[in-house]
């Protein structure tokens, strides 16, 4: 059966765009080996977070059709890879699934067939490795026979203000005539459609989104360090600098930065998209000062317990949201494990709660889940918050823990020990 959109990828980018892509009335097929057969079953795939099971249901009722045969991708007139490509240990973008869904495509690509790239991508991806992948796959050429194009995903899950329409598109294709025919596929999802010059001007613009989004996390981070040697209120200072009409966006401190979109250094890019002697300085201080977050948690914690005549070895911690983000499922990159881990090596006895997370292994072994939030609470040594969920009562939660360190800034004033 024919269908409008194939997205070739089905994680935290590919997901939603079937479930916009369905809510428009248009036909998708999705293809992703890891992925198909659950999401065919009803299963969400473990870890991508942002949908429910029963959004899946309503995708499958009203034309989501998730398939195991690439052949089925040569009948359709878009294809959006939304591949995964995770930083290497070496720092760089692992294109590998990327490449593959480029090959699964490739031999069944038809001339006049839109295929926009919105994996995270160096400037560069979409012309110098996607191109050539399916031009040598199809014998067609880009811009001529197929639209080639790409789009930096732009997804913030569990929000419930930007959704999947409200949220500008920005497309860069390859030729103008490639540009339009994705903005022609994206206007049918979203309110707006930003035309960039090509592919690398949307590539970078994914790069400058998310480094801004660290490099401004990390000030605040050592804000927070600083502003606890003084004895001084950081969230006030936020709430105050945050009535600042220009010049000034707020941003907050926590145990880490999780999620998919990590902090890109130009100087890990391959050479083709390097800038000799041009790095992004000020990427790679953020990335440290980030990573060290979850330590200063550690330190702030075994502080706390030793104030109050207790060890960390021992002791009783229950660690609250251990996902990357509030309200949603998805512990990519999550601070929570790294802490767990390092509490754990230090003796202490860890429990957790997170009512988007029925199961959690650290370091292979299972983390008890506590059933009853405020008994277990009551029952900790300490409380950490690592992420305020909405179920939370925080009010609540102040008042029966014993001790309560909130990383996020959510209790209220006076409520709890704020990092």
């Amino acid at each position: 059966m024919p269908a409008d959109l194939a997205v070739v990828g089905l994680g935290h980018l590919g997901l939603p765009l079937a479930q916009a892509a369905v809510s428009a009335g248009i036909e998708t097929l999705a293809y992703d080996p890891r992925h198909t057969t659950e999401l065919a079953a009803g299963r969400l795939p473990a870890g991508e977070g942002a949908l429910t099971t029963a959004d899946l249901r309503r995708m499958l009722s009203g034309g989501f059709r998730p398939t195991t045969n690439p052949a089925e991708l040569g009948r359709v007139r878009t294809a959006v890879i939304c591949a995964p490509t995770p930083l290497g240990a070496d720092r760089t973008p692992d294109l590998t699934e990327v490449a593959e869904a480029a090959r699964a495509l490739a031999p069944r690509l038809r001339p006049h067939t839109t295929v926009i790239l919105e994996s995270p991508a160096y400037p560069g991806t979409t012309e110098e490795f996607l191109r050539p992948l399916l031009e040598e796959g199809s014998g067609l050429t880009a811009g001529r026979d197929f639209h080639l194009a790409h789009s930096p995903g732009r997804f913030d899950a569990g929000s419930r203000t930007h959704t999947y329409a409200t949220t500008p598109k920005v497309i860069g294709g390859l030729t103008p005539a490639c540009t339009e025919s994705a903005a022609a596929f994206y206007s049918r999802l979203t309110d707006k459609v930003v035309r960039a010059r090509g592919p690398r001007e949307a590539e970078a613009t994914h790069l400058l989104e998310t480094n801004f989004r660290h490099v401004n996390i990390a000030l605040v981070n050592e804000m927070a360090v600083l502003c606890h040697d003084l004895n001084v209120d950081l969230w006030d200072v936020i709430r105050c600098a945050e009535t600042k009409p220009f010049g000034f966006q707020a941003f907050r401190p926590g145990p880490g930065v999780g999620g998919h979109a990590v902090a890109l250094d130009p100087a890990y890019l391959p050479h083709t998209a390097r800038t000799p002697g041009h790095p992004l300085r000020l990427v790679g201080l953020a990335q440290e000062v980030n990573q060290r977050m979850p330590q200063y948690v550690i330190q702030r914690a075994a502080t706390l317990l030793n104030e109050h005549g207790k060890s960390a070895r021992g002791a009783r911690i229950l660690l609250l949201g251990v996902t990357y983000k509030a309200d949603i499922a998805d512990q990519q990159g999550a601070p929570a494990e790294e802490i767990a881990t390092r509490l754990m090596q230090m003796g202490a006895s860890i429990s957790y709660h997170d009512p988007h997370i029925p199961h959690w292994r650290v370091l292979g072994q299972p983390v008890p889940r506590a059933d009853s939030l405020y008994e277990a609470a009551a029952d900790a040594d300490l409380t950490l918050l690592l992420q305020p969920h909405r179920t939370y009562d925080l009010q609540g939660l102040a008042v029966k823990a014993q001790l309560l360190l909130d990383t996020r800034g959510a209790t209220p004033v006076g409520a709890a020990h704020r990092l």
